[in-house]
């Protein structure tokens, strides 16, 4: 379940039993509780990888070249799972790949599917409904033809009953396939992601800099935001662990504002706290209509998207890694915690 919240007092904001309360301060590094934490929990924690065992699995990974996509790529080699890329660059059209017949060449020799594609603004031929429900619907039938019993979708929180946009509506639609077929499957859904050479986070971290910094309204949408890192790791606990059929919110470790989100970039890049100017929603919406013309990231359906807020309890995502996920630190927003073969 998704547990979202809007605007406005942050303090009187409602969250689920076990949900982090929202900080009104900022980004807090509380490296001495995660290290005490770490030191009871199960595994390497760093890339949070584990190993493959002797034998390791061959995964097809769509959207290997995203940036979910490459950091997975790179932990499953870390891991001892040998890759099977997927993506435009390794020969592969996904927006192409619209039937199980389509797929079904590329699974021999397969033991598990990991799907990450996902856009987050449509743009040219980058469309939701042909990237987002029928390419991975028909991937997953195409599993489910094959016997390949371990498939993961990773989606993105929001994409529940409660969706409202294009985005999510397309996201929830394909979780739905997988979870009507009889497979081993996990539906996981972040938050926003940050790390290293994420799009929305380089975004965020450009408006930070900014004198000024816009914010909707008074700036105290709710976030949750996730460390690439402990994406990777929840992903590759997946692909192991005996006790499949989940849907799971992958979420940071404490709730955020956006406003002290954008202090907290500009903390990250040396600057000083930075005054804010509150734009009404319907003017950052109307904003939005024209900047969309250039990126694809500035649509209204993501403004509202934020206004709406996106948290979760984080309590099932810590018991199925054993730990908490990372709280967020300044350091983190330049690394990805993960080998990326880059120099």
């Amino acid at each position: 379940m998704n547990n979202r919240a809007g605007c406005g007092d942050i303090h009187a904001l409602r969250r689920p039993a076990g949900q982090p309360a929202l900080r009104a301060g900022g980004c807090q590094v509380r490296l001495a509780e995660r290290a005490a934490f770490d030191r009871q929990a199960p595994g390497p924690i760093r890339e949070g990888l584990g190993t493959a065992g002797e034998r390791g699995l061959n995964v097809l990974l769509t959207g290997a070249s995203g940036f979910i996509g490459r950091n997975v790529a790179s932990a499953l080699a870390a891991a001892g799972h040998r890759l099977k890329p997927a993506s435009r660059r390794h020969g592969i059209d996904y927006c192409r790949m619209q039937a199980e017949a389509d797929w079904l060449p590329h699974l021999a020799g397969v033991d598990a599917v990991i799907n990450s594609v996902g856009i987050i603004g449509e743009s040219g031929s980058q469309r939701f409904e042909p990237l987002h429900r029928t390419a991975p619907s028909a991937l997953f039938r195409a599993c489910a033809q094959a016997g390949i019993r371990r498939v993961l979708q990773i989606s993105a929180l929001g994409a529940d009953a409660s969706a409202f946009s294009a985005y999510h509506l397309s996201k929830r639609a394909a979780d739905d396939c997988l979870r009507s077929l009889d497979l081993d499957w996990f539906v996981l859904r972040p938050s926003l992601i940050y790390g290293r050479g994420g799009k929305s986070a380089d975004l965020f971290m450009r408006l930070a800099t900014l004198p000024l910094i816009p914010v909707i309204g008074d700036g105290q949408q709710a976030l949750q935001p996730v460390h690439i890192s402990d994406v990777v790791a929840t992903v590759l606990q997946s692909l192991t662990t005996s006790t499949t059929r989940q849907t799971l919110d992958v979420v940071g470790n404490e709730a955020i504002t956006f406003a002290d989100w954008l202090q907290s970039m500009r903390q990250a890049q040396g600057l000083p706290r930075a005054a804010m100017f509150h734009i009404p929603l319907p003017l950052a919406l109307a904003l939005a209509r024209l900047g969309r013309h250039f990126s694809p990231l500035l649509q209204p359906e993501n403004l509202r998207m934020l206004q709406a807020g996106c948290r979760a309890d984080v309590q099932p995502l810590t018991r199925f890694l054993g730990r908490m996920p990372l709280t967020v630190e300044t350091r983190l927003f330049f690394s990805d915690l993960v080998p990326t073969g880059r120099p």
